[in-house]
C-alpha cells in the first residue's frame, strides 16, 4: 500500500503538482457536491456514501496520473520554464489595460457610428423602408 502513495522524482515539481492534485480534488469535491444534491430523492446510502465513494476515487485517480513518469516530467518541466518567464510588472500590466480597454471602446464607438451612418444611407435611398415613411 505504501507503494501506491510514493511520489515520483518528490524533491522536484512539488508546487505545480500539488496544485494541479488540488484543483482536480476541487473538482471532483464539486461534482460529488452536485451528485449529492442530484440524489436527495433516494436512500441516504445512496445521496452521500455514492459521492464520497466517487470523490476518493477520483482523488486517487488523481494523485495517480500527476505520480507517473511521463505526466509528472512534464509538469516538472513546466514549472521549470515558468520559473524563466520575465512577469511583467504591476505597472506594465495596468498600463496595457488600459491601452486595450481604451482601444476596444474606441473601436466600438466608431463602428457604431458607421453603422449608424450606413443606416441613414440606405433609409435615404430606400433600400431600407421604415413603417409609416
Amino acid at each position: 500500500m505504501a507503494a501506491a502513495f510514493e511520489m515520483y522524482k518528490p524533491a522536484q515539481g512539488k508546487r505545480i503538482r500539488w496544485t494541479t492534485f488540488a484543483v482536480g480534488c476541487g473538482l471532483a469535491a464539486i461534482t460529488g457536491y452536485w451528485l449529492s444534491d442530484t440524489l436527495q430523492a433516494y436512500s441516504v446510502y445512496l445521496q452521500y456514501v455514492l459521492p464520497l465513494v466517487i470523490v476518493i476515487g477520483i482523488s486517487y485517480l488523481m494523485f495517480y496520473v500527476i505520480n507517473r513518469p511521463q505526466m509528472a516530467d512534464f509538469l516538472i518541466a513546466t514549472e521549470g520554464e515558468m520559473k524563466k518567464v520575465s512577469w511583467s510588472s504591476r505597472r506594465e500590466v495596468i498600463g496595457s489595460t488600459k491601452v486595450v480597454i481604451i482601444t476596444t471602446f474606441t473601436l466600438a464607438t466608431m463602428l457604431f457610428v458607421v453603422d449608424l451612418l450606413f443606416q441613414r444611407f440606405f433609409m435615404t435611398i430606400r433600400v431600407i423602408l421604415v413603417p409609416g415613411m
